[in-house]
Formats: C-alpha cells, sequence, structure tokens
C-alpha cells in the first residue's frame, strides 16, 4: 500500500532540505575561501624562503656553512613537514631535509636572474595523497663558483587536517540547523495549516441540517483566504438551493395535494351509490381536467429542471418582433374575447432568441394579463428595440401588487393575492418558467406596478452587446 506524506511532514522535509543546501553552498564557498587563503600563505612562504636562501648564499662564509654543517638549515626550518634541498647541478645534494621521506617532486627551475613568484610554485601530491607544494631556484654564489639549485617545499598535512575539519564543522552545522528548521518549520506550517484541518473539520460536518456554519477566516493566512472564501459561499449556494428545493418540495406537495383530493373526493362520492350514465360522464370529465392540470404541472416542472442545466442549447434564430406578437395575440384572442378584453400589439424590428422559448415565455405573460386583467380593459403588446437592449413588454390594467408580492413573484408555485389567487388555472409556475427561460437568453426579466397599470418586461441583449449579467428577473 502506498503511503501518503502529510503536507506538513513534505513541506518540513523539503524546508530541512533547503537550509542544508543554503548552509552548506555557504559553507563550501568559506571552505574554498580559506583553502585559497591558506595555499597562498604557504606559497609565500615559500618563495620568501627560497629568496632567503638566495640572499644566504650571496655569503662566502654562508656557504662554507652549508659545505660543512648541513644540519643548522634543518634547525632553522623547524618544521616537520618542510623539505630542503641544495645542490650543485647534476651533483649530490649538498643539504636534503626531509622528515617526511616523501618523494621529492621536479618543479620547474627559475633561472638566477629571475623572480620567485607565486606562478612559480608547483603543487603535487606525494605516494599518500597528501598534497605537497614546492618550488625550485637558482642563486648565483660568487665570481667564480657555479650557481646553487635551491629547492623548497612543504607537506600539507597540516593543512589538509586543518581543512578537513573545518569541512566537517560545515556539515556537522548544516546536518544541525537542518534538523532544528525541520522541527521549527513542522510546528509553523501546522500552526499554518490549522485553517485547513479546520476548513476539512467543517467540511465534514457539513450536511443536510447543518448549512449554516461559515469558517471564520479572522487570522487565516493570505494564501488561504481565497480557499476559505470560496468554501463559504459553496456552502451559501448549497444553503440556498437546499432552501429552494425544500421549498420546492414542499409547494409542489401541497399543489398536488389538491387535484387528487379532489379525483379521491368525487370518486369516493361517485362510488358511495349507483350513478346514472350522466353522471359517471360528467365525473370522468372533471377528473380529465384534473389529470390535464396535473399533466401541466408535471410538464412544467420537468422543464424548469430541464432549463436549470447549463447545458440546455437552444435554438438561436432571428425573428421579427411584430409577427411573434401577433402570433401570440392571435392566439389569446377568444379568452380576451370572453372577458371582454381587447389586444394592441405594437413593435417592428428584429431578435434573436430561441422561437419556442419565446413564445413561451409571451405566453405565459399574456395568459397572466388576460386572467388578471379588468373585464373592458386594453392589453398592451409592445416590443422596442434598442442599441444595446431589445424589450419586449405586456401590460394590463387590473388590481395592482403590492411590494412585498413582486418580491416573490416570480417563485416557484407562489400566488399571492389578486395576482395570483386563480389556484383552479394556475400552477403556480408560469412566471417561474418566465423567469428561467430568460436566464437561458442571458436577458432578464421585469415588473413595473402603479396607478392600476402591472407592466412585465422582458430584456434581451442585442446581438451587438454583450449578454446581460444581471441574470434572473429584477423588480
Amino acid at each position: 500500500m502506498k503511503r501518503h506524506w502529510s503536507l506538513t511532514t513534505r513541506l518540513s522535509c523539503v524546508f530541512a532540505v533547503l537550509v542544508f543546501v543554503l548552509i552548506g553552498a555557504v559553507g563550501a564557498l568559506l571552505y574554498r575561501g580559506l583553502a585559497m587563503q591558506l595555499q597562498q600563505r604557504d606559497d609565500g612562504a615559500l618563495i620568501a624562503r627560497v629568496d632567503q636562501i638566495r640572499a644566504l648564499l650571496q655569503d662566502e662564509n654562508a656557504r662554507e656553512l652549508v659545505r660543512t654543517r648541513p644540519r643548522l638549515f634543518a634547525n632553522m626550518l623547524n618544521n616537520p613537514e618542510a623539505m630542503l634541498v641544495l645542490r650543485y647541478p647534476g651533483q649530490p645534494p649538498l643539504v636534503e631535509i626531509n622528515p617526511s621521506r616523501s618523494a621529492l617532486p621536479q618543479p620547474r627551475v627559475v633561472s638566477a636572474d629571475a623572480s620567485v613568484t607565486r606562478a612559480d610554485v608547483a603543487h603535487f601530491r606525494d605516494q599518500t595523497g597528501t598534497p605537497l607544494s614546492a618550488v625550485a631556484a637558482m642563486a648565483t654564489t660568487g665570481v667564480g663558483e657555479p650557481p646553487i639549485e635551491i629547492m623548497a617545499g612543504r607537506l600539507m598535512a597540516e593543512r589538509t587536517r586543518l581543512l578537513q575539519s573545518y569541512r566537517n564543522r560545515i556539515l556537522l552545522l548544516a546536518a544541525f540547523a537542518a534538523l532544528i528548521s525541520s522541527a521549527v518549520g513542522f510546528v509553523l506550517i501546522r500552526r499554518g495549516l490549522a485553517p485547513v484541518r479546520r476548513l476539512a473539520g467543517h467540511a465534514d460536518s457539513v450536511n443536510t441540517a447543518n448549512l449554516d456554519g461559515r469558517i471564520d477566516d479572522a487570522g487565516a493566512p493570505q494564501e488561504l483566504l481565497p480557499l476559505i472564501r470560496a468554501f463559504n459561499n459553496m456552502l451559501d449556494r448549497l444553503g440556498s438551493g437546499f432552501t429552494r428545493l425544500s421549498q420546492v418540495s414542499t409547494d409542489l406537495a401541497h399543489d398536488l395535494r389538491t387535484p387528487i383530493n379532489n379525483l379521491l373526493g368525487q370518486t369516493q362520492v361517485a362510488l358511495s351509490k349507483a350513478r346514472s350514465a350522466e353522471e359517471y360522464e360528467q365525473l370522468l370529465a372533471s377528473n380529465a381536467e384534473e389529470f390535464e392540470r396535473l399533466m401541466r404541472m408535471a410538464d412544467n416542472m420537468l422543464f424548469l429542471a430541464r432549463s436549470e442545466h447549463q447545458h440546455t442549447e437552444l435554438e438561436w434564430q432571428a425573428l421579427e418582433i411584430e409577427s411573434e406578437l401577433v402570433r401570440i395575440a392571435d392566439y389569446f384572442e377568444g379568452p380576451a374575447l370572453d372577458r371582454d378584453l381587447s389586444i394592441v400589439v405594437s413593435g417592428t424590428g428584429r431578435l434573436h432568441a430561441d422561437p419556442v422559448l419565446l413564445r413561451r415565455a409571451l405566453a405565459n405573460l399574456l395568459a397572466n394579463a388576460v386572467r388578471h386583467a379588468d373585464e373592458g380593459s386594453v392589453i398592451q403588446v409592445t416590443g422596442l428595440v434598442g442599441p444595446e437592449h431589445v424589450v419586449l413588454a405586456v401590460e394590463n390594467h387590473g388590481p395592482g401588487i403590492s411590494q412585498a408580492l413582486q418580491a416573490r413573484l416570480f417563485d416557484r408555485f407562489f400566488r399571492g393575492d389578486s395576482a395570483r389567487s386563480d389556484s383552479g388555472q394556475s400552477s403556480g409556475l408560469g412566471l417561474s418558467i418566465v423567469r428561467t427561460i430568460m436566464n437561458l437568453h442571458h436577458g432578464v426579466c421585469r415588473v413595473y406596478c402603479a396607478d392600476g397599470i402591472t407592466r412585465f418586461e422582458l430584456v434581451f441583449p442585442s446581438t451587438a452587446a454583450p449578454p446581460i449579467t444581471d441574470h434572473g428577473c429584477a423588480e
């Protein structure tokens, strides 16, 4: 089974590695600097020794000491790592000091009339791998005497031990700093991720009975604020959706109860005693009306459920406004004449919309207007094309709608007083369908009531304008 490391552990390990690498890199730079300084110091000491011996060999007494008492030069070096060889070219050494018994190197010999520089110092390794530096130069001794070759060297065992100790301390310090930073980072990261744990705990506690709680973002890290706010916004949407769903379920159950009770009551009364064929026909006709009402309600609910999915595709067409308004007005001419109403249509221009959905929205508005307009009044159906919006309006004279009712007018199953009092003919879904259709068209629907006139507007974006961002219906 694959092991999943916690984010805190991963970040702590990454933090420790970064600290180790950083301190190691700084230590490596310091180590390199120290090594170069020590090498420059040692090279300078070798050059100084060669120059010193060159100066001594100018004195005849010093040359005599080289021949008779070479041990004095060993005492002068006073260093077990130092090497010194004095000889005439092609002859055995006059002085050979090599306490470590290392193999003597053969550096390039500097002529007697040239100065010795650091470039003349050669670097080798002896048979044990220990670094060794050496420089060779010729020295004049006097008139009529051949020059003497000087080779000065030094085995760098002590310097190697010093640098190794320095390197080990750097590694130890880097490891210790990485360990401390890992522990401190673990604590700090764990504290910093506390809002994430609270978020996870809160998400685990969310259910249909607990959608009101929100995560407090006070003191949360700046990086987690978008996540916390997004989670709270998600809970807001879930809460709102669940509330609407609960309300829809309640309203649907309430609205289904009425036709079902009517069907059950009429059927029970009819079965209570023998009836004539005419009475049974009347019962069946009444039941058919209730079944039709249930069918319309089911169709409307199915339409709303499908339309709320963002994948609903519209069949966009360029429609003539006047012909669409006339079509709807002709359809409602019969019901309007029954209530002594007249429908007046005005409007020109074109509109881009789904023809089926547009006609359904207009039909729902006009059906409401015919149902609630004062008898003998005029219903105005108008269309106005503007530079950015196309407005279709249905206006009638009749009982007004209060501001409180306007706020809920487009809710599902909502019925107000006079605006939606005819429960036998209305399912309370007509205006909800209008709002859904306008959402699909990226438009809005509005209602205005003043001085006994009720006006419903459908506002579509024109083809040259961007979609209206204020989705939904405005009062």
